[in-house]
């Protein structure tokens, strides 16, 4: 059991019978009454999210949350993954993987949740770079400044990119807004 004023964004906990990953923190002292503290948590299993307030001493359940490298090797009616260390493969849902789907390159390494020796999930890092595999030529003249165009990525993921991006080239995309965020290389 922790105390809500040791939630941090990142912390896995377990209230209502579901577990959370807390997503931001925020501590208040009111000019009246007493401190408390805002959370703001992501449901593992539904996705939902949920805005909390506790008092700063209420017990909450800790939950311990195992990361293991893995490669992703494909789809087939869910992701199957296999443990780079003991080659098990495991198996999640297409509702597990649902945000992190459109970043999934086949033999592409990534971080898998495990609670209590389950899969639940996966961590993406911030941001990935990915290669632009359709997207409309620039036109002459198209600078930084200019407007935006759609570009389909290795993925199947399409994200607005500036004008003077092509197919070949390597952009780093935000995995949490899914929005671009730099051109990497030419190609």
């Amino acid at each position: 059991m922790i105390t809500a004023n040791e939630l941090r964004p990142g912390k896995a906990c377990e209230y209502e019978d579901q577990l959370w990953i807390v997503t931001s923190f925020e501590h208040i002292k009111p000019g009246k009454g007493s401190p408390f503290v805002r959370v703001k948590m992501r449901s593992l299993k539904q996705k939902s999210t949920m805005e909390k307030t506790f008092r700063p001493d209420e017990k909450i359940k800790d939950a311990y949350l195992q990361t293991k490298k893995m490669q992703y090797l494909y789809k087939d009616g869910g992701y199957i993954f296999m443990d780079q260390v003991t080659f098990e493969q495991y198996t999640l849902s297409e509702d597990d993987c649902k945000e992190e789907a459109d970043f999934l390159l086949e033999n592409s390494n990534i971080d898998m949740l495990f609670y209590e020796d389950n899969p639940i999930g996966l961590q993406l890092p911030a941001s990935m770079e990915l290669k632009v595999a359709q997207t409309d030529p620039g036109l002459r003249g198209d600078t930084a400044q200019g407007g935006s165009k759609p570009a389909t990525l290795e993925t199947g993921l399409v994200v607005q990119v500036p004008l003077f991006i092509d197919e070949g080239n390597i952009v780093k995309v935000d995995t949490r807004t899914k929005e671009y965020l730099e051109r990497v290389s030419i190609q």
